[in-house]
């Protein structure tokens, strides 16, 4: 990897380790619809501009119809569910739970038509990962949060789903107008609620907040993406999933206060290893 590849690799772990913290923050103030309309409505006013002067709006419009599937699944329902679930959960746990997204996408890569059958390592890997799920769940979740467990379960179902659209339906359009619509149509969806149920008042933290997550996490992360998909390829920029959930977990420790136990840890390597054994495909890694 060049030196440049590796800055940018660096810099999305990081960017897109941070959501779980600021969404904790936010939601303590504002409703979820309220995030995410806003956190979308400013990564809109950045990237719709420079998508429209790149010409990428276009060709993407004229495939409206998966467009709007893959931003229900990827942004419109897995975002605002995420929110709310962060009203009950720490965002450390909820950045690990999200972590099983490679366990979840290879094994609907795995189930697709025409995918090759599943290999021993295959096997092992779901079976350790879904291990994995099962320490965090049965050591880390009281019985009053496993209905905020199945709502990120919905969201990482997404997040999983997502790729997989985007791949076998917007594949071959400009990524960067892909992103632009998506968040603008997001925006769109929530703000009739924006518009009728404004928060009272937002503390300057949670306001900061919001600004970071509209202006890092999804303007600046989306083109940072894309630059290291240009510069080391798509199959490994995925690899950052697996780091992004470590960045929650330490900031959720050192910012929140949030308890790190070894069952954080032990359930982490396992959801990590097992996904990675899930998505290896002819010894190479495959995520999706």
């Amino acid at each position: 990897m060049s030196r440049r590849g590796l800055s940018l690799f660096v810099a999305l772990s990081v960017i897109w380790g941070i959501p779980y913290l600021l969404i904790k923050v936010a939601v303590a103030h504002v409703s979820p619809p309220d995030l995410v309309f806003a956190r979308t409505a400013i990564g809109a006013v950045l990237l719709l501009p420079v998508a429209a002067w790149r010409g990428e709006l276009r060709p993407v419009l004229a495939r409206w119809k998966p467009l709007i599937l893959y931003s229900l699944v990827e942004l419109i329902v897995p975002w605002v569910l995420l929110a709310d679930a962060e009203r009950r959960l720490s965002s450390s746990l909820s950045g690990l739970l999200v972590s099983a997204v490679p366990l979840v996408g290879a094994v609907i890569a795995l189930l697709s038509p025409g995918h090759d059958r599943l290999s021993t390592p295959n096997v092992a890997g779901l079976g350790l990962g879904l291990a994995g799920v099962g320490v965090l769940l049965g050591f880390t979740v009281s019985g009053s949060d496993l209905g905020s467990v199945a709502i990120v379960g919905i969201t990482v179902l997404g997040y999983a789903a997502g790729p997989a659209v985007m791949a076998r339906r917007l594949g071959d359009l400009p990524p960067l107008g892909v992103a632009a619509l998506s968040v603008g149509l997001c925006a769109v969806v929530y703000a009739p609620w924006a518009l009728t149920h404004p928060p009272a008042a937002v503390p300057a933290s949670a306001v900061e907040a919001i600004i970071i997550l509209g202006v890092i996490c999804t303007a600046v992360a989306f083109v940072t993406f894309f630059a290291l998909i240009a510069e080391i390829g798509a199959v490994r920029a995925t690899v950052i999933t697996y780091l992004n959930p470590a960045v929650a977990v330490a900031l959720g420790a050192t910012v929140l206060g949030e308890a790190v136990t070894w069952a954080t840890a032990v359930g982490f390597v396992m959801i990590l290893s097992g996904a990675y054994l899930a998505t290896r495909r002819q010894g190479a890694l495959a995520v999706t």
